[in-house]
């Protein structure tokens, strides 16, 4: 027995309902490969979980009297008859029940099976981070990661007149580069970063000695108005502005960022 067919065969190896000569075969491949034990005993959880958390339900007496009458040969029967059935009848009947019984419970124990894994795989599906929060994972590493390399910037200045055109040619579109020191946020330069599978235009400002990554790019969506959120300790703000995407970090206290936000979106759309 090769290792595909003995895959194929352990869920019918747990349930006990191999033949005799399959069952040897099985048993002997087991002993010698680890990834089928493992395979057979997750198997056996999943059975095991079953057999102790299904319902059990006890069948009414109304049930047994309407089996009965279905059986072949019910109705030609009188009603009042005493008439005790033969051995040979007797045996038939435990067999033909033995039968649907192990076949009803064969049937729903699938089903419980099934409904689980479907419950499973519903669960990683809503435990799955959305497109927001994966972009804001996004935004938060690229923040952090200027700041380690010591690469916060490759243009170098406080003049928006330096900065707006070292973009022409490294990117499809000319963001809008505004100069706030006067409300106390002045402009330091500007880089190139990557964002969202595409190139995207990072300015970046400071509050005293506390960086501000400003990231701009275009799409096609609709205005949105700013939104904040936190993401493992620093603060976010993001919004969509005439095709514009802008997503700001930074770890300053969120009132400031509100308020730098606030003045930015001002100058911009002054400037537009």
């Amino acid at each position: 027995m090769n290792h595909q067919q003995a895959l194929e065969l352990i869920p019918a190896y747990v349930d006990q309902e191999l033949s005799v000569s399959e069952t040897i075969e099985l048993a002997r491949h087991l002993d010698s490969c680890s990834s089928c034990q493992q395979e057979y005993a997750q198997q056996n959880q999943v059975s095991d979980f079953i057999k102790k958390q299904a319902p059990y339900h006890q069948a009414s007496a109304s049930l047994a009297q309407r089996i009965n009458a279905a059986l072949p040969g019910a109705q030609s029967e009188p009603a009042t008859t005493h008439a005790q059935p033969n051995k040979a009848d007797r045996s038939g009947w435990r067999v033909y029940k033995l039968f649907n019984l192990n076949f009803n419970w064969i049937n729903a124990g699938a089903v419980l099976t099934t409904l689980l894994a479907v419950i499973w795989s519903a669960g990683l599906y809503l435990n799955l981070p959305s497109a927001q929060d994966r972009l804001a994972d996004e935004v938060v590493a690229s923040h952090v990661r200027s700041l380690q390399v010591n690469h916060l910037s490759d243009v170098i200045s406080t003049d928006k007149h330096t900065v707006k055109p070292w973009f022409n040619g490294k990117i499809n579109f000319s963001p809008t580069v505004i100069d706030l020191a006067q409300q106390g946020y002045p402009l330091a330069g500007g880089r190139l970063d990557y964002l969202d599978g595409h190139p995207v235009a990072a300015l970046i400002y400071h509050r005293q000695l506390h960086p501000i990554n400003v990231y701009i790019w275009p799409d096609n969506v609709r205005d949105a108005a700013p939104k904040s959120l936190s993401e493992r300790g620093y603060h976010l703000m993001h919004w969509t502005s005439k095709g514009m995407v802008y997503w700001v970090a930074s770890d300053v206290a969120a009132p400031e960022l509100a308020n730098f936000v606030t003045l930015l979106r001002e100058q911009i759309s002054s400037a537009e």
